[in-house]
């Protein structure tokens, strides 16, 4: 990616989610309390740290962002109140543009199903990505 691209990209992230990453003091304790830490190839606190430094190619292209449960576990374990999880949405929702719209269609959904994943979810994803 273009240094512009990146640029444009941290700022619509940023614009999307509306956290300061400024704000993190880099002390991990979003990252102690993830629940799906384990299942994560950059975790909470890299996220923001990743977003602050323009390290944004990186984040566009990792699975991890599709690992978050939304749970806003991080925020609530953070002393400072920056909200890794609307980061991590915000860098999804940007990933997620950029394939276009309805790239998910009913009938792809039972490729991506398995026995343990709630109907909720399902539902959600659908709704989400249909957009």
């Amino acid at each position: 990616m273009l240094k512009s691209e990146i640029d444009q990209a941290k700022e619509e992230i940023l614009a999307i989610s509306g956290v300061n990453p400024k704000k993190c003091m880099v002390c991990g304790k979003c990252s102690g309390t993830c629940p799906n830490y384990d299942s994560m190839e950059y975790h909470p606190h890299q996220f923001v740290q990743m977003v602050e430094n323009g390290d944004i190619e990186k984040l566009l292209s990792t699975k991890s962002i599709y690992s978050c449960l939304s749970c806003f576990a991080c925020l609530e374990r953070c002393p400072r109140q920056v909200e890794p999880a609307k980061l991590i949405e915000a860098v999804r929702m940007v990933v997620e543009r950029q394939r276009g719209p309805q790239h998910l269609e009913p009938e792809a959904i039972p490729a991506h199903l398995d026995d343990d994943m709630p109907q909720q979810a399902i539902m959600s994803a659908f709704r989400k990505y249909r957009k």
